[in-house]
């Protein structure tokens, strides 16, 4: 993980408490001039719109920093201003000269201008611009850059010598961001760990040296092209001198955010002047995550999407990516293991791996398809923690859940699972893991409902030496006929699948910094206040622990007798909880698996207008039955576009 410190550090509130007023706001800016002149048009702020904005700052109480008062933050050197703004510039356009410097000299106002060195190199015609050209007289001169500099007020950055481009990055040859993409080359496969490590070297090396040259001055900060980054990124820069990292990542920059990995408001034409400036800042300042906006999610199998011609891959790929934009959702959980025979558990993945069969590389594919070519906000990529298969030669393969014969009565999925408690096979699945999280790009994890131990399990060999170590009998028997021994037990069992989930969740942040989680819940959890001991579930650890806690409300799996009672029985015990609505997304099932029979799409419509009606926030469906045209986008869109994905203020 990042060890840069926080840009924040240094406050004299006490620790774990919010001091929104001292948090930096990092504003990140393009072009300043008319979107019809703009090299891209979403992105272009006018003279006049910037020209309020920094008047609006300026009247407002926010004072302008520097990158050094940052960094001596950073290091707890000294405290920031109350409601501090530091100003960016990427891609090094011409107008931040002619008409953003008059202003930031007006205002005194220090700012980051962050250059592409490639897009300099030239002194005149067109020069590579992301994935095409542009006329490099759109671009700073070395002159003016000088001249800013000069001034005291700018400190220019690094944007890359050039990784602001995509390259390929699976066997579909998707053009994915370049400094966090293992580039994929037919015939030779995914470049290595360390021919990644060293490209990134040699890229930002070079820009480095750019800059000192032209400049005098090597840059401290990197402004991470399209604002993607990984811990690799990161610590190549840091080494390369550069230890403050400008991203485009969501939330505030509390005490938390080390100063490697700011965040930054995309400053967007949509904007306007001043009202969407302000909008922004109060967003920032409550610090208004993904659990604010009314998530609307589709859960996806990629079995579906599957096939072994690869014209009929695209064939349903298109025809997911319809129906996704016509289904009106803003979140997808699409698969990324492998489950041909349906037991729940994985057999093997859809991505490149170190333990698995690879069925197909197709996840990275799938998953860039839908984050670019439809409105989806987030895409979660949707795994196992403990219900894989492996080969008989994988490490720990023979390490499995060991399930006592179970007379209870209590539904238990009973996948193949891993024992949680054998480090061999815990090694390999977090190597799975670290695999996924190189392998493509997205936005956050779902935690399959295999992470669960009823209480006839686990009493595999290394299970039982663990219960020895927390002062437990060897005997699951005797444990659950004690109900302090079975408190104790139950406790001990759902902390350490937290922890292992958690752990899991910090891998792949490695590689994914903003990486959101989620984890599936059974409703039994929710209902019963004995069902924690059957399954090793919280509700209360699991709105600690996870952005949202996806309760599978389903009441045909559960053969509940009145599912609308159901549906408001849960809704009732979670609003007893803190944060329970808030934080929770109640996912409706589209297909009676008792009948084999999908369900019609106006009781799915009904019962998400009832789940709306009771005040739940977050809702999704599963499965999505893509070759069925089930459930109906025309009957669901209008339930879901009812309810407004924009962030609600505490």
């Amino acid at each position: 993980m990042l060890q840069v410190g926080s840009a924040l550090a240094a406050r004299s509130s006490p620790p774990g408490q919010r001091d929104p007023d001292h948090e930096l706001v990092v504003l990140a800016y393009h072009e300043i001039v008319d979107p019809s002149q703009a090299a891209i048009p979403e992105y272009a702020i006018t003279p006049g719109a910037f020209a309020a904005q920094l008047a609006w700052l300026a009247s407002h109480g926010h004072h302008f920093v520097s990158v050094d008062q940052v960094l001596a933050a950073g290091r707890g050197r000294s405290r920031l201003p109350a409601k501090p703004v530091l100003l960016s510039f990427d891609d090094g356009y011409r107008s931040v000269y002619s008409e953003a410097f008059p202003l930031l000299q007006r205002y005194r106002a220090p700012a980051v201008v962050a250059v592409v060195g490639r897009w300099l190199e030239p002194s005149s015609g067109r020069v590579p611009f992301g994935d095409g050209t542009i006329e490099r007289q759109r671009l700073l001169s070395w002159e003016q850059l000088r001249t800013m500099q000069r001034s005291g007020l700018v400190e220019v950055a690094s944007h890359s010598y050039d990784l602001h481009h995509g390259i390929s990055g699976n066997p579909q040859l998707n053009s994915m961001p370049a400094a966090t993409t293992r580039a994929f080359s037919p015939g030779q496969g995914y470049e290595s760990e360390t021919a990644y490590r060293q490209r990134l070297r040699t890229d930002l090396s070079a820009n480095s040296d750019l800059i000192a040259d032209r400049l005098g001055r090597r840059p401290r900060v990197i402004a991470w092209p399209y604002g993607r980054y990984n811990t690799t990124a990161s610590s190549v820069a840091a080494e390369l001198g550069m230890p403050m990292g400008l991203t485009l990542d969501d939330g505030a920059n509390t005490a938390a955010v080390p100063t490697a990995a700011l965040r930054r408001v995309l400053m967007a034409t949509e904007m306007g002047a001043t009202d969407g400036l302000e909008r922004e800042l109060q967003v920032r300042r409550q610090n208004l995550g993904d659990t604010s906006r009314a998530a609307k999610v589709m859960h996806v199998d990629l079995d579906n999407i599957d096939d072994p011609d690869p014209a009929q891959v695209e064939r349903n790929l298109q025809l997911l990516l319809q129906r996704i934009r016509a289904m009106g959702v803003n979140t997808v959980y699409l698969q990324a293991f492998a489950d041909p025979d349906g037991n729940g558990a994985a057999d093997a993945v859809y991505f490149p791996n170190r333990h698995l069969p690879v069925k197909r590389d197709l996840f990275s594919h799938v998953a860039w398809e839908i984050r670019t070519r439809t409105p989806v906000r987030r895409l979660y990529a949707w795994m196992p923690a403990l219900a894989f298969q492996l080969p008989a030669n994988a490490p720990g393969a023979d390490q499995t859940v060991i399930t006592q014969p179970n007379r209870s009565g209590h539904l238990a999925m009973g996948y193949p699972r891993l024992s949680p408690f054998a480090p061999q096979a815990m090694a390999t699945v977090k190597q799975i893991y670290a695999d996924l999280a190189r392998s493509a790009s997205f936005d956050g994890l779902l935690f399959h409902d295999d992470l669960t131990l009823t209480d006839y399990e686990d009493a595999s060999a290394p299970a039982l030496r663990q219960y020895r170590a927390w002062g437990l009998p060897r005997d699951l028997a005797a444990i659950r006929s004690d109900d302090t021994l079975l408190g104790i037990w139950t406790n001990r069992k759902t902390e350490a699948l937290e922890r292992l989930s958690l752990e899991l969740a910090a891998i792949v942040r490695n590689e994914q910094p903003q990486l959101r989680t989620a984890r599936n819940l059974y409703a039994q959890v929710v209902l019963n206040p004995h069902a924690e001991a059957w399954y090793n579930q919280s509700l209360d650890l699991a709105l600690r622990d996870y952005d949202f806690t996806a309760v599978m409300a389903m009441p045909y799996m559960e053969q509940a007798r009145h599912p609308d009672r159901f549906l408001a029985d849960l809704v009732t015990q979670v609003r007893r909880q803190p944060h329970g609505l808030e934080r929770t997304l109640f996912e409706i099932q589209s297909t009676d698996w008792n009948t084999h029979i999908d369900l019609s799409s106006e009781e799915i419509a009904d019962q998400l207008r009832q789940l709306y009606r009771l005040g739940v926030h977050h809702t999704g469906y599963y499965p999505d039955n893509l070759h069925r045209g089930t459930p109906d986008p025309d009957v669901l869109r209008p339930v879901f576009q009812s309810k407004s994905s924009r962030p609600r203020s505490s």
